[in-house]
């Protein structure tokens, strides 16, 4: 049976789902080539001398990477001659940024109009070691009438999503999706340069016995995640009555997709070390992508004390603690949290 790709599978999603008209599709399949261009450049970075760190910070106040700065080019270039994008945001960019084709004639933009959020390539710190890493994105509905959407048109809460996806280079270029009835995910081959359907209608077991979480901020974590992580390394002869594994790899791309594969829960609490921040990873475009998915496979992501997809963002680079995973152990820690 030959294999489906990704032009073929959005096809029959246009069947079925209302919301996904040839705006959406023409956005999803621009984004997934500029997925492919990033996974090139990604791959050719030893040759081309881009694995090094750069001399800038960008706005999260952290070291940018070559490749930070490459991968967030490629997503800003289809943004740009794409006019179903409205405008977007990025982890390397400190405002809106609009797409050259704004500077069009209002008259020819098209109806169906998007948002877009995302990370261009999560875990760029791996990437001089070869450990897998990827591009997150969130694409949001434009408000109606917003010609140049300003920042306040990108602070609707998670769950107004029409579509979330991830992209992770590693042995071979993945791409997963959702469009909010279920996960599917993509692998690219390199003989056609296509998007081909390898894993359709992912699902997370509710229950587990993995976990990935940084261990060397356990001094900062509050006293309900330093009792749940404790339980779990107490194995058999603790209260959980099982033994967990522990995994951690600094990229959340990667921990997310181990989940979608093979279980798991995966933690990056707000702690007194970072609580004025308000957390480590930025809602718009890593809590909020990562949670739809995470639920539409099944699973349940909250800050330890709430549903992310229900909070509505105070700005365009806010950060939030996350859980996320197996849904028993996300409502364990909330639990534990909430007394």
């Amino acid at each position: 049976m030959p294999a489906t790709s990704l032009s073929e599978y959005l096809i029959e999603k246009q069947k079925k789902l209302a919301h996904l008209n040839d705006g959406l599709v023409s956005v999803l399949v621009d984004l997934a080539e500029a997925c492919k261009k990033t996974a090139h450049a990604v791959n050719q970075g030893a040759l081309t001398h881009s694995l090094e760190s750069l001399d800038s910070i960008n706005v999260q106040g952290e070291k940018q990477q070559a490749l930070d700065v490459i991968s967030n080019d490629i997503f800003l270039a289809f943004a740009d001659q794409n006019k179903h994008v409205a405008g977007l945001v990025s982890e390397e960019l400190p405002d809106v940024y609009f797409p050259h084709h704004l500077q069009s004639d209002a008259d020819q933009f098209p109806a169906q109009r998007y948002l877009l959020a995302f990370d261009p390539l999560d875990g760029s710190s791996n990437v001089s070691l070869n450990i897998s890493v990827g591009s997150i994105f969130s694409v949001l509905p434009c408000p109606d009438a917003v010609q140049q959407p300003q920042a306040q048109a990108f602070l609707q809460a998670g769950k107004h999503q029409v579509c979330a996806g991830y992209a992770m280079y590693g042995f071979s270029t993945m791409l997963v999706i959702t469009l909010g009835d279920g996960v599917d995910c993509f692998t690219l081959d390199e003989t056609t340069d296509e998007f081909v359907l390898t894993s359709p209608e992912m699902k997370i077991p509710q229950d587990a016995n993995e976990f990935a979480i940084n261990m060397s901020h356990q001094r900062f974590w509050e006293p309900a995640m330093q009792r749940y992580v404790g339980e779990c390394l107490q194995g058999v002869e603790g209260v959980r009555k099982k033994d967990f594994n522990m995994r951690w790899v600094a990229s959340m791309v990667a921990e997310v997709h181990r989940i979608l594969v093979r279980g798991g829960v995966f933690m990056y609490p707000t702690d007194s070390k970072i609580k004025k921040q308000g957390g480590k990873l930025r809602l718009l475009y890593e809590a909020n992508p990562m949670s739809f998915i995470v639920e539409q496979a099944g699973g349940a992501s909250s800050t330890a004390y709430e549903r992310i997809l229900d909070i509505i963002p105070d700005h365009i680079h806010q950060r939030v603690g996350v859980v996320l995973g197996a849904k028993h152990e996300v409502e364990l820690v909330n639990a534990y949290h909430n007394r």
